[in-house]
């Protein structure tokens, strides 16, 4: 009869009525298909990337990397998984059906007849799917263990080369842990599954398993104690760099209870490991109990309960005598990890023998003081040459060039595009075919200032204008920066916007090789489903010549091509001898499995600047450079990733020529050198002579670049330096130098200071400043008459034997801020002035010198030319002091009382050099 049905009611569908579980199979498949479907596509997208970029061949070794571990994670997993799952889909389930009522129970066994075996199939498949995919990005570990490269060190407990432990062990480690989480997660879906057919039955008297149960968790049970022995024997090394002492490292506990107790607990595990197996066969469960509560037992008192009580009653009373060796290991270590081994230490004496004399020999230094700090100068740049308000400043970074013969320490800036401020709103097309580039870049001296107090400019405005031959700027564009801006395209039929021109625009195409061309449908289609518009498939404006940029930011650009390494967090750039415009960015190798070492944070106990980058910023080429071709890591990678690395040979000589010592590293030294120059264990243990990096106000000095001539030099050259105190005291005790020219680069220096004499540090300077009647006067009317004082960073230069301090001063108004240079602070000795520039505060301690000041000490007039303080005539000083009166005046008419104390203050500098007895 129609709709009618002789199929039995119940719970279970017909045997075949598979029509839900192929649904689902489908919709499973379908799943996968847009997984892979969405990865396929990311990575050809990236692949066309690495080729335009020419490094294909690192593409390429690290997706066959992935594959290869993936495939072979996957196949064992899938070899562990599903013959397991088989043999429990192959118990009775007779207890099973027990529990069914008639025809329940015949469709039940209808069921699992036709399905449990595709379903375990399918079940293990998944897990392994999951566990490759899982494994794959742990590729760099295999990488790293299949390259492995030798320290020529051996660790000082258990003997080994220091690259097993940074090499090896993790990827031991890795396969340790990953087998042990696999047979686990097997054990777990067997009981389940057998408490679920019935193999096992939770009784009052306890489990009830079958004698197949009882073998097969048998094999499983023992299986898991034997990767278990495995990871008691590894432990064994890991307590080489582990703190569970007073020092990092094996020490007196670790040694003659930890490691003993890891030791006998390797054996005993793999005792237990067969006493569990075979009593799995015997179904006799007594004995592997026993053996595994010994296991646990040896774990709690070798482990934790021993090695407490060998700590307190031992090692505590006598800490010092039982870990001075240890101590010593950690020390030697940690100095090799963090470079501090190749610190050579010199006396400084500290005298107060400096003179005008002398100061005119170092006139490289004078002229070279860094004035403008960053933060203000960044500001000052923005509103004077941003021109446009879609073009940012990011960053503003110190280097050095030859300005017409002499070297010359600048601010550079590049000015880059930001899209916050787009004329015309945020839409597809002005993003991405209109606005696609920043321009130029402002660069200044770092101690040049107007008799506004603004600064200076050696390259200025769009285009680029600049003053002097050595920074000419020929190709400005900035497609490539730090800013994180999407994709765009170039040589489009669209007007591309390369600089504004007075109230009119100025467009070009662009003529590089930068970016993936868009030649052919497939390339256009793949790229449009990557950034997901149909607006570049319906473009009219991209064609078969047009190019698609993207990974424009240049950190992003780096750490795709060598993401194993750590890359600095201030990039900066470059104006080259042909006018280019490139960034050069600082590659570190870093590991925390270094034996003994120390660890600092997150990030490990051992690193080196072994690379240097180039990127262009125009093109977007990229160049890795070796900086450092004795590091056992960078040798890894460079045999993982062949011809990636150029020798720094391969560099040219004007690149070469701005390579400067990394402040991120140099920070990082100078942190760990605080505590570790001490070498004596008792001295260290103690903290005898603990030092600190002096603070200003409420934040920790920084490292800050300065051109100076080191004792014993002959010549200036670009130096990172930073002072230390002693801890707990203000007084300095060393300063920390880096030196960054030719065939020096790389090479510190610290410079020890007498410890019976007092010589200032930082805070006591500015503590004086603070009680100088005149100096606190000043700084108190300026800030009440509508201006905030921005006191700027405090330097310490040292010049010949003796130290000289110099602090500026900037006034920026409460609103609408612009931070103007106004005054410089310099002390040296007892003495301690403030000046309109530092020339004139020199002069006032040193006074002429003889004529030694008269090369370096030049002031501008308020018309803004530069005149010769000591050059010029008394009518011209006596003109400029009528035309300072004559502004203070003005500015007491006005109410700018701010204004009215500087004027004061300068005609006052002048009347004391007129006075001066020629």
């Amino acid at each position: 009869m129609y709709g009618s049905s002789n199929t039995p009611p119940g719970p279970f569908p017909p045997s075949g009525g598979g029509l839900p579980i192929r649904n689902g199979i489908l919709l499973f498949v379908g799943f996968l298909l847009v997984v892979f479907g969405t990865s396929f596509l990311a990575l050809y997208v990236d692949w066309l990337w690495f080729v335009q970029v020419g490094f294909d061949g690192v593409f390429r070794t690290i997706l066959t990397t992935k594959l290869a571990l993936g495939t072979v994670a996957a196949l064992v997993c899938f070899g562990l998984v599903y013959p397991n799952l088989k043999v429990v889909a192959a118990h009775p389930k007779d207890r099973l059906y027990v529990m069914l009522e008639g025809e329940q129970s015949l469709q039940l066994k209808l069921v699992l007849d036709q399905y449990l075996g595709p379903v375990v199939i399918a079940l293990a498949a998944v897990i392994a799917l999951m566990s490759g995919f899982k494994a794959s990005t742990e590729w760099e570990h295999v990488l790293r263990f299949m390259n492995a490269t030798e320290f020529g060190r051996v660790d000082p407990q258990l003997g080994k080369d220091l690259g097993f432990y940074v090499f090896e062990l993790p990827f031991v480690h890795y396969i340790q842990g990953w087998l042990l989480g696999t047979l686990m997660l097997v054990l777990v879906l067997s009981v389940g599954a057998y408490m679920a057919m019935g193999g096992i039955v939770l009784a009052p008297t306890g489990p009830q398993l079958s004698p197949v149960v009882c073998r097969h968790l048998g094999l499983l049970v023992g299986g898991l104690f034997l990767v278990l022995a495995w990871g008691y024997h590894l432990e064994i090394y890991d307590t080489l760099f582990t703190k569970t002492g007073v020092v990092t490292g094996a020490t007196y506990t670790d040694i003659y209870a930890r490691i003993p107790a890891y030791r006998l607990l390797t054996v005993v595990a793999v005792v237990a490991a067969a006493a569990i197996a075979y009593g799995g066969f015997k179904g006799e469960w007594k004995v592997p109990a026993v053996t595994a509560g010994i296991v646990m037992l040896v774990s709690f008192l070798g482990v934790s309960v021993l090695p407490g009580l060998l700590q307190k009653y031992r090692v505590v009373p006598n800490e010092i005598l039982v870990e001075g060796t240890y101590i010593q290991r950690n020390i030697e270590a940690t100095r090799i990890g963090f470079g501090l081994d190749q610190i050579s230490a010199e006396p400084f004496p500290a005298n107060e023998s400096l003179t005008g004399e002398l100061l005119a020999k170092n006139k490289a230094t004078i002229e070279n003081v860094r004035l403008w700090d960053h933060k203000p100068l960044l500001s000052t740049y923005r509103q004077l040459q941003q021109i446009r308000t879609y073009y940012d400043f990011v960053d503003v970074d110190n280097d050095r060039y030859i300005v017409d013969g002499d070297i010359r320490q600048i601010m550079l800036s590049p000015r880059e595009l930001s899209y916050a401020n787009l004329p015309g709103g945020t839409n597809w097309i002005n993003e991405h075919l209109t606005y696609t580039h920043g321009y130029g870049v402002a660069v200044g001296p770092v101690n040049r200032i107007s008799p506004e107090g603004l600064p200076e400019f050696l390259v200025q405005d769009i285009p680029p204008a600049s003053s002097t031959p050595s920074l000419q700027v020929t190709r400005p564009e900035i497609y490539y920066g730090e800013l994180a801006n999407d994709y765009v395209f170039v040589g489009t039929m669209a007007k591309e916007f390369d600089y504004p021109e007075g109230d009119k625009n100025r467009y070009a195409t662009y003529r590089g090789e930068g970016g993936v061309s868009m030649d052919g449908v497939l390339r256009k289609l793949a790229i449009a489903a990557y950034f997901q518009t149909t607006k570049i498939l319906f473009s009219s404006d991209i064609s078969s010549d047009s190019r698609v940029m993207y990974h424009r930011n240049i950190q992003d650009r780096v750490s795709m091509v060598a993401p194993y390494l750590s890359w600095d967090a201030d990039p900066y750039m470059i104006v080259t001898e042909e006018g280019r415009l490139v960034w050069m960015l600082d590659g570190y190798t870093t590991t925390d499995h270094l034996p003994y070492g120390e660890p600092l944070g997150r990030m490990g106990n051992y690193i080196r600047n072994s690379v240097k980058a180039v990127v262009d910023a125009y093109d977007g080429s990229i160049n890795l450079y070796i900086v450092d071709p004795n590091d056992p890591l960078l040798a890894t990678y460079a045999k993982a990733f062949e011809g990636v690395f150029e020798p720094l040979s391969a560099m040219s000589d004007d690149l070469r020529s701005h390579m400067r010592y990394p402040q991120d590293l140099f920070s990082i030294q100078a942190h760990m050198l605080q505590q570790y120059h001490m070498l004596e264990p008792q001295i260290f243990y103690n903290s005898e002579d603990l030092w600190a990096i002096p603070r200003q106000g409420d934040k920790t000095m920084k490292p800050y670049y300065t051109i100076m001539r080191l004792p014993g030099e002959a010549q200036e050259e670009f130096i990172l330096l930073l002072p230390y105190t002693p801890a707990r005291r203000d007084n300095m005790t060393a300063w920390l130098a880096a030196r960054s020219d030719g065939e020096h680069y790389g090479k510190l220096v610290v410079y020890l200071f007498p410890k019976q004499k007092l010589i200032y540090g930082p805070r006591q300077i500015e503590a004086r400043i603070d009680q100088d009647a005149d100096i606190s006067e000043q700084l108190t009317l300026w800030s009440q008459m509508g201006s905030s004082v921005i006191r700027g960073t405090l330097l310490v230069i040292p010049i010949e034997d003796s130290l000289l301090y110099i602090e500026p001063l900037y006034l920026a108004a409460e609103r609408g801020s612009l931070p103007e240079l106004r005054r410089v602070i310099v002390s040296y000795g007892n003495k301690m002035v403030m000046e309109a520039n530092l020339e004139l505060a020199l002069a006032r301690i040193f006074g002429d010198g003889g004529g030694g000041l008269e090369d370096v000490s030049r002031v501008q007039t308020l018309s803004g030319q530069s005149v010769g303080l000591h050059d010029a005539s008394p009518q011209e000083l006596a003109k400029k002091a009528q035309l300072v009166f004559e502004s203070a005046r003005k500015a007491a008419r006005d109410g700018d009382w701010s204004g009215y104390g500087e004027r004061i203050n300068e005609l006052e500098s002048l009347l004391n050099h007129m006075a001066q007895p020629e």
